[in-house]
């Protein structure tokens, strides 16, 4: 299976859940993605930690595609690195939604031939389960009785199924001359 890769290959970081789903060959995870490895930093071939994730990402693969992916970007010129590193595990009908700090409005776009939903978040003030849940409109309710992984599969349901967001549709281009600068607050003991 594709996550499994993944994960023998040190792409997963901060896992919450990697498991099976009750649809056959068909995974769900929750946690952190690798997008850019750090540098080798011993003979053994350990690696220094990640020079660049996709945080708090909710994905589903099967076999060999990933078919749903959610999570936080720190910079829109990031999404490019998932699809160098990842392209050829995309699904054609990927569904993505991702939340993007430096972006100041909700804005759709295609890139690698893919639809996107970007929102933005300032990271700590929320989380993209959370929001993308409020989001979809889905509530406890819609999960009852579910594993981790099939609350992943009812996330992308919602997301390929019922969810028609009316936000502006720009393309990629024009999408990075939205981008705008992020303060961030230095926050802890004075």
């Amino acid at each position: 299976m594709l996550l499994n890769r993944y994960d023998e290959n040190a792409l997963l970081t901060n896992v919450n859940i990697k498991e099976k789903t009750t649809k056959p060959n068909l995974d769900a995870y929750r946690g952190d993605l690798v997008l850019e490895e750090g540098e080798i930093a011993d003979s053994l071939g350990r690696r220094k930690p990640p020079l660049s994730v996709i945080k708090q990402v909710a994905l589903l693969a099967g076999e060999d595609k990933i078919t749903f992916i959610s999570g936080f970007l720190e910079k829109l010129e990031s999404l490019p690195l998932f699809y160098e590193k990842y392209a050829g595990d995309v699904a054609e009908d990927l569904a993505a939604v991702f939340y993007v700090e430096n972006i100041p409005k909700p804005i759709q776009t295609k890139y690698h031939g893919i639809h996107h939903v970007l929102m933005p978040m300032i990271e700590g003030e929320g989380t993209v389960w959370n929001e993308l849940n409020e989001e979809l409109a889905l509530e406890k309710t819609d999960f009852k009785g579910q594993s981790a992984g099939d609350k992943v599969i009812t996330v992308c349901q919602a997301v390929k199924t019922d969810y028609h967001p009316k936000y502006p549709e720009v393309s990629f281009e024009e999408a990075l001359g939205l981008v705008v600068e992020v303060k961030k607050e230095l926050r802890g003991a004075v």
